[in-house]
């Protein structure tokens, strides 16, 4: 099943409403910028949904700072996994402790080759444990949540065992496009579920909801023609 991360959530409301609609991936956000959440906010998130059934993983967003205090934060929040958007090196990739997710960005000039070897030098680098991929545009100099999509045939081709997410631009309204046109692993949506700049809790249930029905379908199709092969 395609993994849905809802990424910048500020408050427990919008947590718990994320939770409850199907997401699989929490994003708190800890680099400068809007939707940055302080750490205490940041574990008072995390708190209120650890008892849930079905708990997504909460992973937190940082950008180029230093590892130790990564992992201080991790930590202290209780995160599950660490995903790292800036310009982090695979070496420094080894000191995070928790699972790493990997922002790689796709710039207008990205092609094909470029994206695997960089795809497959994260999931050869050697780290504690297997990381997944973020597929993210490249916009000058910002690290993420610039609401623009790139061009998703780029996507065709990361290898299918890699579990690689795709992120940048999409929204309730576009997301049923990429899931025919590649079917991802993963999709992350931040600006796309948002009204006048903060989440929008009817976008967030829809976006989620589109995916998750269109994959169980897409599921229902594979299976289906797997039996009639079979007769």
């Amino acid at each position: 099943m395609i993994k849905v991360k809802i990424c910048g959530i500020t408050s427990v409301e919008h947590a718990l409403a994320t939770a409850h609609a199907g997401a699989d991936y929490l994003g708190l956000v800890f680099a400068p910028g809007k939707r940055r959440v302080e750490k205490n906010k940041a574990a008072k998130i995390t708190a209120a949904i650890k008892n849930l059934a079905e708990k997504p993983l909460v992973a937190g967003v940082f950008v180029n700072l230093p590892a130790d205090e990564i992992n201080q934060t991790a930590n202290y929040c209780r995160l599950d996994c660490v995903q790292l958007s800036g310009n982090e090196s695979l070496e420094y990739c080894r000191d995070i402790e928790l699972p790493i997710i990997k922002a790689v960005r796709i710039a207008h000039d990205s092609n094909p080759a470029k994206i695997q070897n960089e795809i497959e030098a994260v999931f050869s680098a050697g780290l504690k444990n297997r990381p997944v991929c973020l597929l993210d545009t490249k916009t000058g100099g910002k690290f993420g949540g610039t609401g623009k999509t790139f061009d998703w045939e780029l996507a065709r081709c990361t290898p299918a065992s890699y579990p690689v997410m795709i992120a940048g631009g999409l929204s309730p309204d576009n997301i049923c496009r990429l899931v025919e046109t590649i079917q991802p692993w993963g999709v992350d949506v931040s600006t796309g579920v948002e009204t006048a700049g903060q989440k929008d809790i009817s976008k967030i249930k829809q976006f989620i909801k589109k995916v998750k029905n269109l994959d169980s379908k897409n599921y229902a199709d594979i299976t289906s023609n797997q039996s009639r092969q079979k007769d």
